[in-house]
């Protein structure tokens, strides 16, 4: 008996949802209505390999040409794998004697170019720099994915060296990648450091990335290009041989189109890393032989019944008062908050935060102290020691800047070193008595009369916040947040310019979303809350890119 190609695909969803634990989806018609990669999720690519409907290798294929197609106008990859195609080529092997390692067997994932692999590729952080240096060892996050069966598909172009380098520049630029932008209006500001890898998971140019969060890395580059990402606590995911911007505030985190899919991510990646020497600043690690929760298994939709959710006295700084654009977002924030009591939330309102206002009165001082002791001594301890060949001879951050300045391609001074010349002129380092009184002003103000307070001083299991208003203390303290698609900006929205006149901060249909706040090791609970919400509001949908590549699955599946 022939069994048609809409059968198999039939046979394929109903099998595969099994084996995710997913619910049945839409079953395409025939050959030609695969899931568009804008929006496809793992379940969806895995119906399709787990059947034979098409391979890895046709999946990594299509994902390099939708990167080709954009990398004129967005810039987000920096390097795409050379061995990719091989690698998948192995994994299709694999699949075919059914000696498949996971859920993420063959499927191709982008990593953001400061972890650091083994392999054909660049580790660079941006910079010319590292340019030819081979690490001694792979960050253990891609370890984790590579035994996870993941696909290196390629490196993300990112703010150079995680945005420290000056203020006088733009966000998502590196002399190494060029400048990248966002897809939903021209000249968009991608924001965060971790710009590329949220722009090419926004519109399909892998399945998903992981990104990195120091102080806004993630929620503020998930904000703008409607897609997920999760920050996790402070060291459930190793930051070895991970480029290091802070010793205490550094984090690995999953950027996905859905909450599910990030949990996936964040599954593969989480874990106690005794390599990652940077363990003893982190909150003790509570998960007994390393048995860490069913992040995946958290997503269910009626994870919001009971919830008891937290608002800001004013979450908007004043209310709904401010421009047409802050007035806009409250009215989409109330909405949310309407959909979250709706779904079986308890919405607590009027909470204080006031070690928020602290750390603003102080911040100028103690977090400097605190931000130039890191950049001054974590960039050679924990990454540029540790290089097997080291061709411009870094070992410090003084040789970085010496190695910039001359350097054509590195745009100095028209993008200057500020942040690094104040660090290596600030008279205290990690050891320093005042970097470490100046370290526990901030960690009082953000967990006694911050964000841990608060959740605890009224029961709550979240707090909801627009990113627009997003609280310092998650960055300064490593506590964990989600952050999800919430709305876009009406087409009246005025168009603004960055301060360097390069890009367009926002414009008619700039993307922005909600984060949920939790306590430390609480990445379950935070995704349970987000997927409820999401899939009441499935608001990522609703937000088009106006540019995006057009290969799809059809274009490759037997033409190879």
């Amino acid at each position: 008996m022939i069994i048609s190609t809409a059968l198999k695909f039939a046979l394929a969803v109903a099998c595969s949802s099994l084996a995710l634990g997913i619910e049945a989806a839409v079953v395409p018609l025939d050959l030609n209505n695969f899931p568009s990669l804008l929006d496809a999720t793992l379940a969806e690519l895995r119906y399709g390999l787990d059947f034979g409907l098409y391979t890895s290798v046709n999946l990594t294929t299509v994902f390099i040409e939708r990167i080709k197609e954009v990398t004129n106008d967005l810039r987000p990859v920096t390097e795409i794998n050379p061995d990719a195609l091989s690698i998948a080529a192995k994994m299709d092997a694999e699949r075919e004697e059914k000696k498949t390692v996971g859920d993420l067997h063959g499927i191709p994932v982008l990593i953001e170019d400061n972890m650091a692999t083994l392999d054909k590729m660049n580790t660079t952080a941006g910079s010319y720099a590292l340019v030819g240096a081979v690490p001694k060892e792979e960050s253990t996050v891609v370890a984790k994915l590579r035994k996870a069966g993941a696909i290196i598909l390629g490196k993300t172009n990112m703010s150079e060296w995680g945005a420290t380098r000056s203020v006088n520049t733009t966000n998502g630029w590196s002399a190494y990648g060029g400048q990248t932008k966002g897809a939903y209006f021209p000249g968009q500001d991608p924001w965060g450091s971790s710009s590329g890898s949220a722009v090419a998971s926004s519109i399909g140019l892998a399945w998903a990335s992981l990104g990195t969060e120091t102080d806004g890395s993630l929620w503020t580059t998930a904000s703008a290009n409607n897609v997920v990402a999760i920050k996790p606590t402070v060291g459930l995911t190793s930051r070895y041989m991970v480029i290091p911007v802070s010793e205490r505030q550094d984090s690995v985190g999953p950027i996905a189109r859905t909450v599910k899919d990030a949990a996936y991510l964040l599954a593969a990646i989480a874990g106690r890393d005794t390599k990652d020497t940077r363990e003893r600043f982190t909150p003790d690690f509570p998960f007994e032989d390393g048995k860490l929760p069913s992040y995946v298994a958290a997503c269910k939709k009626d994870g919001l019944r009971g919830k008891r959710i937290g608002v800001l006295r004013h979450p908007f700084g004043t209310s709904a008062q401010g421009t047409k654009e802050t007035k806009f977002m409250y009215k989409e924030f109330s909405a949310a908050l309407e959909t979250l009591a709706s779904a079986g939330a308890v919405i607590v309102r009027d909470i204080d935060l006031p070690g928020e206002a602290l750390l603003s009165a102080n911040n100028r001082y103690h977090h400097s102290v605190s931000w130039y002791a890191d950049l001054k001594g974590v960039l050679g301890r924990y990454y540029l020691e540790l290089l097997q060949t080291n061709p411009a001879n870094v070992k410090s951050l003084k040789d970085v800047v010496q190695f910039t300045h001359p350097h054509p391609k590195e745009e100095y001074p028209t993008r200057d070193t500020e942040m690094w010349d104040a660090a290596l002129q600030s008279p205290y380092d990690n050891n320093s008595a005042k970097t470490r009184e100046s370290r526990r002003r901030l960690r009082d103000y953000g967990v006694y009369d911050g964000v841990i307070g608060a959740l605890q001083n009224s029961t709550l299991d979240a707090i909801a916040v627009p990113t627009t208003m997003m609280p310092r203390t998650p960055a300064v303290i490593g506590s964990p947040f989600i952050s999800v698609p919430l709305g876009k900006l009406p087409h009246s929205t005025s168009v603004i310019l960055d301060e360097f006149g390069a890009l367009n901060v926002t414009a008619p249909n700039a993307p922005f979303g909600l984060n949920f706040l939790g306590t430390f090791w609480g990445e379950e609970t935070l995704i349970e809350i987000a997927y409820a919400f999401e899939q009441e509001t499935m608001a990522r949908e609703k937000i088009h890119p106006y540019i995006e590549p057009r290969t799809e699955m059809r274009d490759v599946v037997g033409k190879q």
